[in-house]
């Protein structure tokens, strides 16, 4: 199957399903990158992977690229992301590279950038990176070319890290864990991690082979995680995705628990402790429920566009820590610069043994409002935005008529996938078998609108 890559929407922006990328764009994107975030001769970037086979042939196009433009690269080889910003920043790296396409299939990769602080890159040096793709490549002279070296701990300092977050007299001792680590770049670290604090791990999905991330398995898929987590007589889950940033959880008695009641435990734990710093931030995908749960406790919520980055730019605008997406983007700027699967689920577990109760009760508190998603996928990779969609007549019918049927009691969403070719439709209400049916009416208007 031929690769489709992209340039994702956390990093350099680009158009997605269409041609595929080719190795030598991925070259001069290595090239522009090192010739505006290496600023002089002691520059270092460092490339992360996950675990997906076409992170081989990026790899070396991109440290191609960075050496021809006179940077020196560190290779960390499969990283989930957030250790890639964690080691960018403690390294004290000029910039980080992560390869990876996140939840997506094998055949899909892509690129995204971190600045030296760990954080994703402002728009205005994303766009300086862009502009530098339209000269042509002027390779250094010999003696400058950067020098490449593998980073040979990086995944025991990220591992040594993702411990660090928690105190010393923390531990996991007596509780039984599955970790479904998707295949992806977390496949060593996570088990690692939760063993090491005490707790009996149950380890799934932690066999890459290029071909099979995020295959029947992570937080995309977690039949097996339920199964395995009933079979066992695990206390519970934890699903990760293919770049380890993401994370779902499932209880102790195969309940799924996604970003949204994460963020409520995390939120309700902090606020009861006097350690919430300000409120929480979600996305217009954020269920209602989380909003008026927080709200019964006092606790400030805003939405931001849906996307790790927007979420953790209100954050940063307001003083907040925490925050996060349905998907299971989970924001703790407290304790590190992105998301992390790890970290947060770390964090999951401390609210457990503080309170000496299992994942089942201390998600109690917050009504799920019924909620579909419907992915609709548009015909030969066809690419829509979202002002498309906003101009378009059929479509805009479509939603006011759904809004109309739902009332005050319910939303109604519509935005493009910025990784697929697809629309995403989301309705949500208080009647469940109202939310399905007026989503799927709504997914086939759309579909039809998009032929």
């Amino acid at each position: 199957m031929t690769e489709r890559m992209y340039f994702g929407t956390d990093g350099i922006r680009g158009r997605v399903g269409e041609e595929p990328i080719s190795p030598e764009t991925i070259l001069k994107l290595g090239w522009a990158a090192g010739s505006v975030l290496g600023k002089d001769a002691n520059s270092k970037i460092l490339i992360g992977k996950d675990t997906r086979v076409s992170g081989y042939l990026l790899e070396s196009a991109l440290e191609a690229g960075v050496s021809a433009a006179g940077v020196n690269i560190s290779l960390l080889g499969p990283m989930p992301t957030p250790g890639i910003a964690y080691l960018t920043r403690t390294q004290r790296a000029s910039a980080g590279i992560v390869i990876s396409a996140s939840h997506n299939p094998y055949y899909d990769n892509g690129i995204k950038f971190f600045s030296h602080e760990g954080l994703k890159l402002p728009d205005e040096v994303e766009l300086e990176i862009e502009r530098k793709m339209e000269e042509p490549i002027k390779v250094v002279d010999s003696v400058e070319l950067g020098k490449a070296t593998r980073f040979a701990d990086a995944a025991g300092r990220y591992i040594e890290f993702c411990k660090s977050v928690m105190s010393s007299a923390f531990s996991l001792a007596g509780i039984k864990v599955v970790v479904d680590c998707a295949n992806g770049a977390a496949y060593y670290i996570a088990p690692s991690v939760f063993s090491e604090l005490g707790a009996d791990v149950v380890a799934t999905a932690d066999k890459p082979d290029g071909f099979n991330i995020n295959e029947n398995c992570g937080a995309t898929d977690l039949r097996h995680l339920i199964d395995t987590v009933l079979e066992t007589g695990a206390d519970l889950g934890i699903a990760l995705d293919g770049d380890g940033d993401r994370l779902i959880m499932v209880d102790e008695h195969g309940e799924i628990v996604d970003g949204d009641q994460i963020l409520h435990i995390l939120a309700k734990y902090r606020n009861r402790n006097g350690c919430l710093q300000g409120g929480v931030v979600g996305t217009l995908m954020t269920n209602l429920g989380l909003e008026r749960a927080l709200q019964e406790q006092g606790i400030p919520f805003l939405r931001a566009k849906v996307g790790d980055r927007y979420v953790l730019s209100l954050l940063q605008e307001n003083g907040w820590t925490l925050g996060g997406e349905s998907s299971g983007h989970i924001i703790c700027l407290d304790k590190c610069t992105t998301g992390d699967g790890i970290v947060s689920a770390l964090q999951v577990l401390q609210a457990m043994v503080d309170q000496r109760l299992p994942l089942h009760q201390i998600k109690q508190g917050m009504q799920m409002y019924p909620q579909t998603l419907i992915n609709v996928r548009l015909p030969g990779h066809k690419v829509m935005k979202q002002g498309d969609l906003e101009r378009c007549d059929a479509i805009n019918l479509a939603v006011q008529n759904a809004r109309t049927k739902l009332g005050k009691r319910g939303r109604v969403l519509l935005r493009p996938s910025g990784t697929e070719p697809v629309i995403r439709v989301m309705v949500e209400g208080e009647n469940e078998q109202a939310v399905l049916q007026i989503g799927q009416d709504l997914a086939d208007q759309v579909r039809m609108a998009s032929l």
